[in-house]
């Protein structure tokens, strides 16, 4: 216990701490603006290394509560028009507009940000009913999709009244390039990536999302690979390249 005890004395900057995560909750039904998760999360800034970070908000579209909410990120413009294709033929498009951002000397080469508010087409959700299944299912299939099939194209989030806003960099810089602080939230959540033995892209960044749930996590999972060939032989597609 003695030499455990001097080694937290003295060789502390030696501690290797990897990912941050925070997050809060209004319990009296306020919304927050996104400045104060930022905050929290930037205490926690040696616990990530600029590969990943992200936050998730649920209470952002009010407006738009009944709607789904697809945030997308897109390679180039091909990508983009394939997408929206897709899109068109599923869904029915209220509204559609790129994500604001702002110039951050921290982030370098983003790719392009943009969010639907739709609702998935009734003839086709009927058809999932008709097979016993229900339009969480059709919605799932929609996003995984998009993800496997257009290459330069990745669904980031994809629930009602709740985004995520995540990619290659320090939470609080993502943060702040997606101009957090204007976006009010009942529920924020915000982590710090450290990648281990995946790589560091702007879709592996947490949170992961899918429909109305998003998770963080921390820590590694080091058998990644043969997790990955467990769950595609079974017929899931693994398209996040990280080890959740």
């Amino acid at each position: 216990m003695r030499q455990l005890k001097r080694y937290y004395e003295t060789d502390r900057d030696r501690i290797l701490s990897n990912c941050s995560i925070s997050g809060f909750m209004c319990q009296d039904g306020r919304r927050v603006a996104g400045d104060a998760v930022l905050t929290s999360i930037s205490v926690m800034h040696d616990r990530g290394n600029g590969l990943g970070g992200g936050i998730a908000a649920y209470g952002i579209y009010p407006e738009m509560a009944d709607h789904y909410a697809l945030h997308l990120m897109y390679d180039d413009v091909v990508d983009h028009e394939a997408t929206e294709h897709i899109l068109s033929e599923q869904f029915d498009v209220e509204e559609e507009e790129r994500i604001p951002t702002r110039r951050h000397p921290n982030i370098v080469d983003p790719p392009l940000f943009w969010r639907y508010f739709v609702s998935p087409k009734p003839d086709l959700v009927a058809e999932y009913a008709r097979d016993g299944l229900t339009e969480d299912d059709f919605m799932v299939d929609a996003v995984m999709h998009i993800n496997r099939t257009v290459p330069g194209a990745f669904v980031v989030s994809s629930g009602k009244n709740m985004g995520a806003f995540k990619g290659v960099g320090y939470p609080e810089d993502i943060g702040r390039f997606f101009k957090l602080e204007e976006y009010k939230a009942y529920t924020w959540t915000a982590h710090g990536r450290f990648p281990t033995n995946t790589p560091g892209w702007w879709g592996g960044a947490h949170p992961f999302t899918l429909l109305d749930t998003t998770v963080v996590h921390n820590g590694e999972i080091s058998s990644y690979g043969i997790n990955m060939r467990y769950v595609e032989a079974l017929g899931y597609a693994c398209t996040m390249r990280t080890d959740t």
